[in-house]
């Protein structure tokens, strides 16, 4: 299967919102993962994230960033009609390889416990099971 691999820019924010919400597994949330956060999380983390492209068509993506210490994958999805090709392990390599010339020494996922393929794929590629820790959140905007 063909496809290439780019750099993701502000102009593909909505072809990859689209990918995301076609994908099971994918937790979007309205304040972050809308056109002015995707921007904001990109100008942010200039060159991170990545897209495939068939053509003119995304088929994959995938955000990628770094908090300075620690790096952080969001919202790998690829389409079904290009999944077990490769690509979301290409993905995951142009982000890995950002993020070590960045000086970055490990990266992080969040992951669903209800997304079994998703765990599958991470598993397969050899992300690690952390049973040590839990996540919370609070919205800066109820303070």
């Amino acid at each position: 299967m063909k496809y290439r691999i780019r750099k993701m820019t502000e102009r593909d924010s909505d072809a990859v919102l689209s990918l995301w919400r076609s994908t099971p597994g994918i937790g979007l949330d309205d304040d972050c993962d809308s056109r002015p956060g995707i921007a904001r999380y990109l100008n942010r983390n200039k060159g991170l994230s990545f897209v495939a492209c068939d053509g003119k068509k995304i088929v994959g993506a995938v955000l990628s960033g770094h908090d300075g210490r620690r790096g952080y994958l969001h919202h790998l999805a690829v389409a079904g009609t290009h999944r077990k090709s490769g690509v979301g392990k290409t993905l995951v390599s142009s982000c890995l390889r950002s993020l070590a010339r960045q000086r970055i020494p490990r990266c992080t996922i969040l992951l669903f416990k209800n997304n079994v393929s998703g765990r599958s794929f991470w598993r397969h590629n050899g992300w690690i099971l952390r049973q040590n820790l839990d996540v919370m959140q609070k919205k800066t905007k109820d303070l």
